[in-house]
């Protein structure tokens, strides 16, 4: 038996998912429409997820997964019951900001979204499961888009900033633990998906990304202060999308520029988790003739209300260089571009496997921010087949989990502080890089397909009472 005692009393396991992967109904109870209901699956949804939407409305003639993704939002009292079997002690679930304000800019809530997450908080209390709450997870309504130019404009944090004091004042006796901005780094990657950018011809995508930026920072610390105010025993943090970047080589070029891409992404957490920009930063806004607008009182908003933790995604690490010969052996990871590490295998959609990068990447989050880390996301997505007996046989999946959670426990073990684990999409979900069901990551089957056909009825793989038994011992027995 492997066994490991290094995970704390009080640890949060359990699973991650999103509101616009799992829920369906996109449009029912007065739900608005979000910038992910217009995400098809195939090569268009990357297009889009840059910032090149064609439309701002969806078409007759296109399937969009999000519409009815598993649907979650019928069906979460059996979901739920299953994620208690396994024993879950927190469940990391986000609220669609257009179930609440279904225009973003309305005057009142909608109370009938309202209600649904009261139901699902209190569907987990019942089972004791901590309600872990990302607050805008990649969901921007299409509204704010058309009339505002979403967070290219500062009215983005009062409209922002209206949301949070809702649903705060809502659910301050259920809800604990809470994240501002899903992967708020994003934003510079996929700018529709992180912020609902649409780019005009012609616009300097440095400036406009920045500013966007700007306006989150803002928004996020306005976040935390109403979160403190309203629920002082919360704890509020935010969430990157994590992984280090090594150096292909020992070349001080090869080194720096690693540091640079690092940068890239700590840049949202320095300003969130310090208060301040960064002189790096200030530094590329100079190099490159960019002007951030800054209101009165920006400053002092960002430096009075810092985070509470660090949440972060880690899926692979990343691999960088300088030589244009090397560049040319990229990954087909995730959005993240990365020279193939010759020393790592990698998944099925090309995504780099290095478990000794999640104990790597801890230590130096908590090394820069000396603040607790929550690990929010961390899975593999794969084809998963059934047997002859009708099993699902994931042994890959447990393999890939038990290799990350012994890393875990060494970072725990070198005096990293982490609160907790939700592994991503404990049950079947739409992916959010490319719009499939094929490619899964739960412990919990969901008869689903690419093209929307199947029962939804859900199905426990082999890793269900592996990770069932993970969370009984603690993390002690990974067998």
């Amino acid at each position: 038996m492997k066994t490991i005692s290094k995970f704390p009393d009080g640890f949060l396991w359990g699973g991650a998912t999103a509101a616009n992967q799992i829920e369906g109904a996109y449009l029912e109870d007065g739900k608005g429409l979000t910038t992910v209901d217009l995400l098809p699956t195939g090569k268009e949804r990357f297009k889009i997820m840059e910032g090149y939407p064609s439309t701002l409305e969806p078409h007759k003639d296109v399937y969009y997964p999000s519409h009815q993704a598993i649907d979650f939002y019928h069906n979460y009292k059996e979901d739920i019951a299953l994620f208690a079997e396994m024993g879950f002690k927190s469940f990391r679930l986000s609220i669609s900001w257009a179930r609440i304000f279904p225009n973003g800019d309305d005057r009142e809530p909608n109370e009938a979204g309202l209600q649904f997450y009261d139901n699902v908080f209190d569907e987990l209390l019942k089972y004791n499961i901590e309600p872990v709450v990302t607050i805008a997870h990649f969901d921007v309504p299409v509204h704010l888009i058309k009339e505002y130019g979403s967070w290219k404009n500062r009215k983005l944090v009062d409209f922002y900033e209206k949301y949070t004091r809702t649903i705060f004042e809502r659910y301050k006796d259920k809800v604990t633990y809470w994240m501002t901005f899903n992967e708020i780094n994003m934003l510079l990657h996929l700018p529709f998906t992180g912020a609902g950018i649409v780019f005009e011809e012609g616009e300097d995508k440095n400036q406009v990304l920045y500013q966007a930026a700007h306006h989150q920072l803002v928004a996020s610390a306005l976040a935390v202060k109403a979160c403190h105010e309203i629920i002082p025993n919360a704890q509020i943090g935010c969430m990157l999308a994590a992984g280090k970047v090594y150096p292909y080589t020992s070349n001080p070029d090869d080194v720096l520029k690693a540091m640079e891409k690092d940068r890239e992404s700590f840049f949202f957490i320095d300003v969130q988790s310090r208060g301040k920009y960064p002189g790096y930063a200030k530094r590329f806004f100079r190099d490159n003739d960019l002007t951030i607008k800054m209101e009165d009182g920006d400053e002092e908003i960002l430096r009075n209300n810092t985070v509470d933790y660090i949440g972060f995604s880690y899926y692979a690490s990343r691999c960088i260089s300088t030589d244009p010969e090397i560049l040319k052996n990229q990954t087909a990871g995730n959005v993240f571009g990365s020279v193939k590490n010759p020393y790592l295998k990698t998944s099925e959609w090309g995504w780099t496997i290095d478990p000794k990068g999640i104990r790597i990447t801890a230590n130096q989050l908590y090394d820069r921010y000396q603040k607790p880390l929550f690990v929010v996301e961390n899975g593999l997505g794969a084809v998963d087949q059934f047997a002859s007996d009708g099993s699902i046989q994931d042994d890959y999946r447990i393999d890939y989990l038990r290799q990350h959670f012994e890393q875990l426990g060494e970072a725990i073990e070198d005096g990293v502080e982490i609160i907790g684990y939700t592994s991503w999409g404990p049950i079947d979900l739409v992916s959010a890089s490319t719009g499939e069901m094929k490619k899964r990551y739960g412990y919990i089957y969901v008869d689903r397909d690419n093209e929307g056909k199947g029962s939804l009825q859900r199905k426990r793989k082999k890793s269900f009472d592996w990770y069932k038994k993970v969370i009984a011992s603690n993390g002690s027995d990974l067998d």
